[in-house]
């Protein structure tokens, strides 16, 4: 998972902005799959968009998921450790994307936090706090790698997403990071609620010594007493997760004022960074921007990015909020931060409440109306001449959208200024000249995916451990090279997790991967497969799948299994539990076979090795869907020679 964000600093400065009548940061899991897929220079210009300083996005700080093996949201991500004596970080997408963050920003802060982790973290048990030691070395391994085999220095490391804390975990984490010469990694805990860890944090001395972060979940802008009592920084550390259209940008623009302006937060990071994985998953264009075609090369700067530019381009981690009332009397917020340099930026944002709806928590009614606001700067800003002037309004009904506009400076007089502002606008005013909209050319057309699509896997040195346009749903399928008596089988896809993790959603109990078009109706699959397993080993070719994500679990379509026992079996579900026709195969381990799925209208029928298997089954639900490999269980498989083809 990947997030994004702007985090200016923790402080409050003294107020040189009085009478105002006028926040920030961003996420991610399994939600950047599709982005390394794409071509040149369509790859180069989304990063540009979302990392390179005064160019779009411009982002502060990327929050990115330490894979675990299980299911995160949109999918899996590949832990760095499989099993106990297996170390390898190159697996997975995310060295590749804070390399590239890096590489455009070099200030940019990076936060690891884990959904999942592998099964043996918990020898068992579905739980890694029953054996502290165990799961802080996972994590502190993987900050280490990060910098031994990339260069990478992580900023911030989180607890487990979403899941209760553990005080004894939390403490043996930070004294084994100083023990590492880490100690410049900062922890936040504990990614859920304020509280309990609000509450403790003001209990236990020790524990209030090591967290340097409190990050709250959706906190709808508001914080808790207990949170303001520890002094900790306070962060929303994942928000937003709102469709990116107008009314998403204007969520977005709403609470990266407003989480500081009610809750004290001085970062506010979005989930997710860029929509690039099927948008039929779960939260489907959830990103700042659209990247979900790397295929045609098509993706979209959705209007969250310029939001975003509204705050990123004009501060910096460092800079501090000015203690000001941030709330306008015709409704709408405003905030104001320095570099403490003579440096000043004012964002001011109305959106109203029908047109800034988040996802979550439920937004209270409020109005907003126009009105002509007027701004007194006292202190070292009084003698500022003039302010730029960065502009936005949220297009609705007949209302075109303007994004990131430049307007002639303003003038201030005897520090005073005054602005007519409407609803539904962002304004920045600030003292810096640096800011710019930068576009790219256009990308090419919008196109679905391939009708007739092959995969060999025959890549000698992969860039990158998954095969292009698979994602993962349950379990892992990296390129394996097969050097026992492979055949024409020398490069593979293989299903390596051989345990159920430690889940953070309902992983289903077989795994599986998707590809395709969600809206396929008529095709057929084409997959040589390999049983590793010699006793209860099966797997599968799938067409119509529905379902995937966080809802892997219940997913259907048309599943054609075989298994090491010379049966086959074809189901209704992924579980299984829907036999639509069963029999004998002859197919056993060890042993290339070459599966073959039709599917035409309301009729299925099979072929292995070529030659028909079964035929005449009745298919009426789901009417399309992707294509799937996967297994029958946690189990070593193999895949070779996918093709899929639809008419």
């Amino acid at each position: 998972m990947a997030a994004s964000g702007f985090s200016p600093g923790a402080g409050r400065a003294p107020s040189p902005l009085i009478n105002g009548g006028a926040g920030h940061e961003r996420p991610a899991p399994a939600t950047s799959r599709l982005l390394v897929n794409y071509q040149e220079p369509y790859r180069t210009q989304i990063l540009d968009y979302l990392f390179k300083p005064n160019f779009g996005a411009s982002l502060h700080i990327l929050k990115v998921e330490i894979g675990g093996d299980g299911q995160s949201t949109d999918g899996t991500e590949p832990s760095h450790m499989h099993y106990e004596n297996d170390e390898n970080y190159f697996r997975g997408y995310e060295w590749w994307l804070m390399k590239e963050a890096k590489k455009r920003n070099p200030e940019i802060k990076l936060i690891g936090l884990p959904w999942t982790f592998p099964a043996w973290i918990g020898k068992g048990e579905n739980w890694p706090y029953d054996y502290p030691d165990v799961t802080v070395y996972y994590i502190v391994s993987w900050i280490l790698g990060a910098k031994q085999y990339h260069d990478l220095d992580i900023d911030y490391i989180g607890i487990w997403n979403e899941r209760s804390f553990s005080s004894k975990y939390i403490k043996l984490l930070r004294y084994t990071l100083d023990k590492h010469g880490l100690q410049q990694v900062r922890i936040v805990a504990s990614d859920r609620l304020w509280e309990p860890i609000s509450f403790v944090l003001l209990l236990d001395p020790e524990l209030h010594r090591v967290v340097d972060v409190i990050g709250a979940h959706y906190p709808g802008t508001e914080t808790v007493p207990n949170a303001i009592l520890t002094q900790k920084k306070l962060w929303s550390s994942e928000d937003f997760s709102t469709f990116n259209d107008e009314i998403g940008a204007g969520c977005w623009a709403r609470i990266l004022n407003q989480n500081y302006v009610n809750g004290n937060m001085t970062s506010t990071i979005a989930w997710n960074l860029v929509a690039s994985y099927y948008e039929e998953l779960p939260f489907g264009r959830c990103g700042l921007m659209t990247a979900q075609e790397p295929w045609s090369g098509h993706y979209r700067v959705e209007a969250p990015i310029w939001i975003t530019a509204h705050t990123t381009q004009f501060t910096q981690p460092g800079w501090s909020y000015l203690q000001v009332d941030g709330h306008l009397e015709g409704g709408g917020s405003f905030v104001a931060l320095t570099d403490g340099l003579g440096n000043l930026t004012i964002i001011i944002e109305t959106m109203s409440h029908n047109h800034s709806q988040c996802i979550r928590p439920l937004l209270p009614h409020f109005n907003v109306s126009p009105q002509r606001a007027t701004f007194y700067l006292k202190g070292s800003f009084y003698m500022l001449k003039t302010l730029q002037v960065w502009y936005s309004r949220l297009g609705f009904e007949s209302v075109q959208s303007t994004l990131f506009q430049q307007l002639h400076p303003i003038k201030v007089w005897r520090g005073s200024f005054s602005l007519d502002l409407n609803v539904d606008e962002v304004y920045t005013l600030t003292t810096l000249k640096t800011g710019k909209k930068c576009l790219c050319s256009d990308p090419p057309p919008s196109q679905p995916f391939p009708s007739n699509y092959k995969d060999d896997f025959n890549i000698r040195n992969p860039p990158f451990s998954e095969a292009p346009n698979f994602a993962d749903q349950t379990g892992v399928f990296e390129y394996f090279i097969n050097t026992s008596d492979p055949g024409d089988h020398v490069f593979t896809l293989r299903q390596v997790v051989v345990q159920r993790p430690i889940t953070w959603a309902s992983d289903a109990d077989q795994t599986i991967s998707i590809i395709g078009n969600f809206n396929w109706e008529n095709f057929t699959v084409t997959c040589d497969v390999y049983i590793e397993q010699p006793r209860d080993g099966g797997v599968f070719v799938a067409g119509r799948v529905d379902n995937g994500g966080i809802y892997v679990r219940s997913t259907k379509g048309v599943f054609f299994w075989v298994f090491a026992d010379g049966t086959y079996r074809v189901t209704g579900d992924l579980a299984g539990e829907e036999i639509l026709m069963k029999g004998l195969s002859g197919v056993r381990a060890h042993a290339w076979h070459t599966l073959t799925l039709n599917i035409q209208g309301t009729s299925a029928w099979g072929l292995l090795n070529g030659y028909p298997l079964w035929e005449n089954v009745t298919v009426t639900k789901p009417s399309s869907g992707w294509a799937a490999i996967g297994t029958r269980s946690f189990e070593l498989a193999q895949f070779d020679n996918f093709h899929v083809e639809a008419s």
